[in-house]
């Protein structure tokens, strides 16, 4: 059995490893465009299901690039991709620049892999952020956010061979009201480029935000308790029924 994460983020990566999970990462490649009149729960759901049809279909075909290591390889794994159409090795992995990488082959077949995908989207007042075009919108972003309380939802979607389960996970985020000396330091630390909301709740951060109400690993980018609960009900109701996800997917010795 072979758990497959339909992400390059590597907050993702870091939350599964955390809770014992050993997996492969396939970078998905999908439209993120919001839908005219789609909720931000039926947008977040929407991508997840999307990235996780779009990795099982990869690895089914034998054909997709997957790799495990830093942030940077995601440009490196998309334009990949494509080029691996007729390059299959099974069992090896090389180091590179980007990371360690490896690619997939007939060994995840059949009903022998689920795939996990997820996305995530910060909420305030209807209004979906997404990730900072440059970072005078980051400091939009943090404005927005500026002593409002927001939702972060994370859809998320796991797939076994005909089958899926999802669920969108919600945590409110209390912002503490900034200055402009506070965005204007924060921009320019560069650690919310690239990130949902322009913010990271794991770092510097999180002098911003006095409480939380949910799952804090949802605000990082993945609920892990709720793709633990998605795991066993897809596991209860597939052909692997007898075996438990312990059994399935083993914890690291600490």
């Amino acid at each position: 059995m072979r758990l497959i994460l339909a992400s390059a983020s590597p907050r993702r990566a870091e939350l599964l490893r955390a809770a014992g999970y050993e997996f492969e990462v396939v970078a998905a490649t999908i439209d993120e465009s919001i839908r005219p009149g789609e909720s931000p729960a039926i947008y977040v759901r929407r991508l997840a299901a999307d990235k996780s049809a779009w990795a099982q279909a990869g690895t089914t075909e034998a054909a997709h690039h997957v790799q495990t290591g830093t942030p940077e390889a995601a440009p490196h794994v998309q334009a990949g991709a494509a080029e691996a159409a007729a390059h299959v090795r099974i069992g090896t992995a090389e180091a590179t620049p980007h990371g360690r990488e490896l690619f997939v082959g007939p060994r995840f077949s059949g009903a022998e892999r689920i795939v996990l995908g997820a996305d995530t989207a910060v909420v305030v007042d209807g209004e979906i952020l997404g990730k900072p075009r440059d970072d005078e919108d980051a400091a939009r972003m943090l404005r927005r956010l500026s002593g409002m309380r927001h939702e972060v939802l994370t859809g998320v979607s796991l797939r076994q061979g005909a089958s899926e389960v999802g669920r969108v996970e919600t945590t409110a985020v209390s912002f503490r009201a900034l200055l402009e000396e506070d965005i204007a330091w924060y921009v320019a630390s560069g650690e919310g480029r690239a990130k949902a909301g322009a913010y990271a709740i794991q770092g510097l951060a999180s002098r911003f935000i006095p409480r939380i109400e949910g799952s804090y690993s949802n605000v990082v980018g993945l609920p892990v308790a709720c793709v633990a609960e998605l795991m066993r009900l897809l596991l209860a109701s597939g052909p692997q029924s007898r075996y438990s996800e312990t059994t399935l997917f083993p914890r690291k010795s600490l």
